[in-house]
């Protein structure tokens, strides 16, 4: 990719912020394809000696990667060091994911590249954050491990066993908290010229997203049950078996519990109902009651029947989905959550489109993730390095591409 051949504009609010990824796998990457989807300038600096892990799944790779130049660096040497520093000098945001402490321990710290760049912002993505117990600073961590240690994998799945969350959902939310922290870090450096350094740590943001059950932790001395496919706190609130699938049925609510029971055969306000809550708590009578009637009612009947009979009384619902469903239905397709581009290698693929939608300033795929090393020239070149200064770095092994 040419730096001619980049669009300069009509792609998103983010245009003219530029930013530099270092980090494998999805935490740190999706935080700057955030960015990128949405029209920033970003740059993928990957190892010079070994490619990003989740190029072994290039489906991965593809959807976390797309909109982005990519070069190879070996930034632990002197040469690369120097190509790194130069590129921070005209960066907004450089975000890394790694072990914590890793870019220290290359001595490349914090402050040192505010030295170069007092405005810029950094983020530091890692399992247990750049600051702590030693022991723990410096481990390594994947998705699970912050689903384990965030205390989310103990409140899942059943009594005797807990279950993690997946696909990659505390890779996903840490990459919204970085991409966040990020941006709003690059506001107040445009106020003051300052830069700011961002400390995301996996297990705190499985923590933070868990709402008021900490905090219910805390006050009431209340330790989540593993309750399997029920709800702690309502009754029916949770996925049903139909003639032909699964379909989740959300039993709550103010507006709507009165007129839901009465369909169900029950009265609200009385003893087995009361109306102290807009749902019927979990454990009681009533919840044993009314579950054995949805069930009922469920089994007799295809999920297309269900949901409609829940979506007249205004009962939240959804069929348990797939990805073949959800290619098929009609309000996927109204709102165009998939779209396909063309890959590097020429082929037509297919994934989840840009979100969140915008009206004025809409992001816009158009570029394919890079092959490893893709823009090493392309990059280099826009640094003042020559053609032949380039191929000596090839030589020493600082650059290397596919």
């Amino acid at each position: 990719m040419k730096t001619s051949e980049i669009p300069k504009s009509g792609i998103g609010p983010l245009q003219g912020v530029n930013v530099l990824l270092s980090g494998s796998a999805t935490a740190g990457p999706y935080a700057a394809t955030m960015m990128s989807d949405f029209g920033a300038n970003v740059i993928d600096m990957e190892s010079a000696i070994m490619p990003d892990t989740s190029r072994a799944s290039n489906d991965v790779f593809e959807q976390d990667h797309r909109n982005q130049r990519g070069i190879a660096v070996n930034v632990p040497t002197p040469d690369g060091q120097e190509i790194f520093y130069k590129l921070i000098k005209n960066v907004d945001i450089f975000i890394e994911s790694s072990k914590g402490g890793q870019w220290k321990k290359w001595g490349i710290t914090d402050e040192l590249m505010w030295k170069v760049n007092p405005a810029l912002v950094i983020v530091h993505v890692s399992g247990f954050g750049q600051s702590g117990d030693p022991a723990y600073i410096k481990r390594a961590s994947w998705d699970g491990v912050g689903l384990a240690f965030g205390t989310i994998t103990d409140q899942n799945g059943f009594p005797e066993e807990p279950m993690p969350i997946g696909p990659y959902i505390c890779d996903g939310l840490t990459a919204m908290s970085a991409s966040w922290g990020a941006l709003a870090a690059y506001y107040r450096a445009m106020q003051t010229g300052k830069g700011e350094s961002i400390d995301v740590a996996q297990f705190e943001i499985m923590l933070r997203n868990q709402s008021g059950t900490p905090y219910k932790y805390f006050q009431q001395g209340i330790i989540p049950a593993r309750t399997g496919n029920e709800n702690s706190i309502a009754a029916c609130f949770r996925n049903f078996k139909c003639s032909d699938g699964y379909i989740f049925i959300g039993f709550s609510g103010p507006g709507l519990i009165k007129n839901a029971l009465a369909f169900f055969g029950f009265e609200y306000g009385t003893e087995n109902f009361p109306s102290s809550f807009p749902w019927v708590s979990a454990g009681t009578k009533g919840a044993a009651l009314i579950t054995e009637a949805i069930e009922k009612f469920c089994q007799e009947r295809t999920i297309d029947e269900v949901e409609q009979e829940m979506n007249k009384l205004g009962v939240p619902c959804s069929p348990i989905m797939d990805f073949a469903m959800a290619e098929k239905n009609s309000h996927y397709i109204a709102r165009e959550v998939f779209t396909e581009w063309t890959h590097r290698d020429g082929r037509t693929v297919k994934g989840v489109n840009i979100i969140p939608k915008m009206k004025k300033n809409p992001g816009k795929i158009w570029k394919a993730a890079p092959g490893w090393g893709e823009d090493n020239e392309d990059v280099l070149s826009e640094l003042g390095y020559s053609a032949d200064e380039i191929s000596a770095l090839y030589d020493k092994k600082v650059l290397n591409k596919a």
